[in-house]
């Protein structure tokens, strides 16, 4: 069964004049080439939001319905049937009403201002819920095609191990394998004539979806085919709190960085590991300085961060902090989860927890993302065993090293971190991230997910747009400020990006990961949020410098590696410092991260 509205992707080709059908059906027999298909789910519901008191109470009209609003005191709220979506905010005096729109498991933010008597509008803006695949096919000397599947949204080829496309009558199956192992089925459908292609069924993932062909035109190539290469230009002003320049005015070099951005632009994207890569951005010295988008992607669409997203957690709750939050980096998790006093026949180590630890990975738990079989894995928790209180059940973890002692990759650490915040000011840390950081930072647009009790996830997966996920590297670049204005202590925003853990080979601070890269004949200190896919911000305080990356290679291994060698392998060499002859070569480099699994979680012993 179909669910919903289904987009295909239309045929490029010029469909057949009357008479003609019969002579199109031969290029069937052949599937190969790109084909593509597309599914939307979501949301249905979106646009102008209207509040007007009425001697019926508060109602809301929004997409063509009219709800009754709860209130209670300044606190307001409505739910649509059939889960399309709900709303729950506050006045902020007679004015202004702030709140958030939740959908599928996601929280918008929504602004609804005073017009007219007792009346108040604004836009409903969520995330768009949208999968797509690709698949490049080549004909094999068995008669089957080789395949290269691509899910920008998910990656699903690379995770599932796609790798052949058969059609047996009108019959077609995708299957996959890794190695020497048997096939499997991953989608089957049938030829479908009347659009010249054939239909695939993706068990899990929405159904059915129909794929046509595409041309070289087709977003799933970095960029179309142009007449002439690629030349820079600077980015645009828009008033979010960028200031703009050319790269030269900054002292990088424009060539390297044109020879960069061609190299994305042409890829070739029939391999299944070639890099997806969505958002190119750098700043130096807080000026945007290059800003390209490919596969379609463009500066005001949502991307998730995946676990960079953690990065945004730690800022909230610096910035929850700075405004005088009953809470320090000291305070013990499990009084504050109680309400301020230690549940009874709690554990000393338990006991001993402070949000430090939270934020360094280091609370101790038995929680290691990397091991299926710990009880506080994030993939367990969330995906397989959902339990009914998701934080109360971490905490019910036991323990497996002492806290402060070892730092593991474990999500479920700065989603505990960010349920502190709520429980320590009675708020929710959406509404604290929204004040306190969004919008003095000029954020107006973003999708935080919540977990099944509706706490705000702070293990990662917020989307938000590029320049938006840059500004929190030119923050801690800033030293916790923006605009002029402090959004965190300066000693917060040293330590979180200072190494305190050895973690995954490198450096981690407050869920912010450090590293060495090498520049000229030195090597300079560089911190990242950093996600999977090789969703990155970058930041090299020496030299001033901001990179951000958004990707989609999730299960991807070579297009995560070369996201998180490119600052080092094809930027740094870029960037001049005074002194430096601004027409010498620029020569890329050849370095490989040292990033990646290792067992030694221990304390960073401090930098002399």
């Amino acid at each position: 069964m179909r669910l919903r509205c289904l987009v295909a992707i239309a045929v490029l080709s010029a469909a057949p004049v009357a008479g003609q059908e019969q002579a199109a059906a031969p290029a069937l027999q052949d599937l190969t080439g790109l084909w593509g298909a597309k599914k939307w789910f979501g949301p249905e519901v979106r646009g102008r939001l209207i509040l007007e008191r009425t001697n019926r109470g508060l109602v809301a009209d929004v997409a063509g319905r009219h709800v009754p609003v709860s209130e209670k005191g300044a606190e307001l709220s409505f739910a649509l049937p059939d889960d399309r979506g709900a709303f729950s905010g506050r006045f902020e005096g007679t004015d202004v009403v702030r709140g958030q729109w939740v959908y599928k498991g996601n929280a918008s933010p929504v602004v609804l201002n005073a017009f007219g008597a007792a009346r108040w509008a604004g836009t409903v803006d969520p995330a768009e819920d949208v999968f797509s695949f690709y698949i490049f096919a080549k004909r094999a000397a068995d008669g089957s095609y080789a395949a290269v599947l691509r899910n920008p949204e998910f990656d699903l080829g690379n995770q599932q191990g796609a790798r052949r496309l058969v059609r047996e009558g009108d019959v077609v199956r995708l299957l996959a394998g890794r190695g020497d192992a048997p096939d499997r089925e991953l989608a089957a459908g049938r030829i479908e004539p009347a659009m010249s292609g054939f239909s695939l069924t993706f068990t899990g993932r929405g159904g059915t979806y129909d794929f046509a062909r595409e041309s070289d035109a087709s977003l799933a190539f970095p960029r179309p085919p142009a007449s002439e290469p690629y030349r820079y230009l600077p980015p645009p002003a828009l008033g979010d709190g960028w200031r703009t320049a050319p790269l030269a005015d900054e002292h990088i070099d424009v060539a390297a960085m044109e020879r960069l951005v061609r190299s994305i632009a042409g890829m070739k994207m029939d391999e299944a590991d070639a890099p997806e890569i969505h958002a190119l951005l750098v700043a130096r010295h807080g000026r945007l300085v290059l800003e390209e988008y490919f596969h379609g992607f463009s500066r005001d669409k949502l991307h998730t961060l995946r676990s960079a997203g953690k990065s945004l957690s730690g800022t909230t709750i610096g910035a929850a902090m700075h405004a005088g939050a009953p809470l320090s980096l000291d305070s013990r998790v499990y009084a504050v989860m109680n309400g301020g006093a230690f549940p009874a026949g709690l554990e000393p180590r338990k006991r001993a927890m402070t949000l430090e630890n939270l934020l360094t990975m280091s609370s101790g738990h038995h929680c290691d993302d990397t091991d299926p079989k710990a009880p506080g894995n994030e993939d367990y928790i969330n995906d397989d065993l959902q339990p009914p209180n998701v934080v109360g059940y971490f905490m019910s973890v036991p323990m497996a090293t002492d806290p402060g002692t070892n730092s593991v990759y474990c999500s479920m650490q700065p989603h505990l971190a960010l349920s502190m915040l709520g429980e320590a000011t009675h708020e929710s840390p959406l509404r604290i991230f929204d004040r306190l950081v969004a919008r003095p930072m000029r954020i107006t647009h973003y999708a935080w997910p919540l977990d099944t009790n509706g706490r705000p996830y702070g293990g990662g997966s917020v989307a938000v747009r590029a320049r938006d996920f840059m500004k929190f590297g030119q923050l801690m670049l800033n030293g916790g400020v923006w605009e002029g204005k402090r959004i965190l202590d300066a000693s917060y925003a040293k330590a979180a990006v200072a190494p305190q853990y050895h973690l995954r080979n490198v450096a981690y601070g407050y869920l912010w990961w450090m590293e060495d890269y090498p520049y000229k004949s030195r090597k300079v200190l560089g911190y990242s949020a950093r996600g999977a896919g090789g969703n990155l911000t970058i930041v090299v305080p020496e030299l001033g410098l901001v990179v951000t990356t958004m990707a989609g290679n999730y299960s991807n291994r070579r297009g995560m590696k070369y996201l998180g060698n490119l600052i080092a392998n094809a930027i740094l060499p870029a960037v001049r410092e005074p002194g430096d002859d601004p027409n010498a070569a620029v020569t890329d480099i050849d370095w490989m991260s040292p990033y990646g699994p290792s067992t030694d979680g221990s304390r960073v012993a401090p930098r002399k």
